[in-house]
């Protein structure tokens, strides 16, 4: 048994070649191999987006608070809201984040295949965001 204590993990700046705005992610759990769920704390300010992405074994995201915004290539984008848990299959490319005044937590969670969990792909361009 291992017990990972609150705040034993380091919150990290989201990367600017991964998000627009201001975004925080807190490790929660599987820093180590050989276990295949990852699962992270993410919080967006308002305004605040992944770049499209795909995960190969899919995505799961529960909000915690707030508001945000979600889309998948070729969808509208669609209000999420505390309690809403989003999933994206496998290989669908999409983007998530806060509402424009509301910052919005989620928990992200996704499986490691081949030791990958995500492929980054282009910014959401400030009209994709909007629509």
């Amino acid at each position: 048994m291992e017990i990972i204590r609150a705040g034993s993990a380091a919150s990290a700046k989201g990367p600017d070649d991964w998000f627009t705005g201001t975004v925080r992610i807190d490790p929660l759990f599987n820093r180590f191999a050989p276990e295949r769920v990852q699962g992270a704390a993410v919080t967006f300010e308002p305004g605040a987006r992944t770049a499209w992405h795909t995960h190969p074994l899919g995505q799961t995201l529960i909000v915690t608070a707030g508001a945000g915004r979600v889309q998948r290539w070729g969808g509208p984008v669609e209000e999420i809201r505390p309690g809403d848990i989003v999933w994206f299959p496998p290989g669908e490319k999409h983007w998530h984040g806060a509402a424009l005044n509301t910052a919005m937590p989620h928990i992200a969670l996704q499986e490691v295949q081949d030791g990958k969990v995500v492929d980054w792909m282009e910014k959401v361009s400030d009209d994709q965001y909007g629509s």
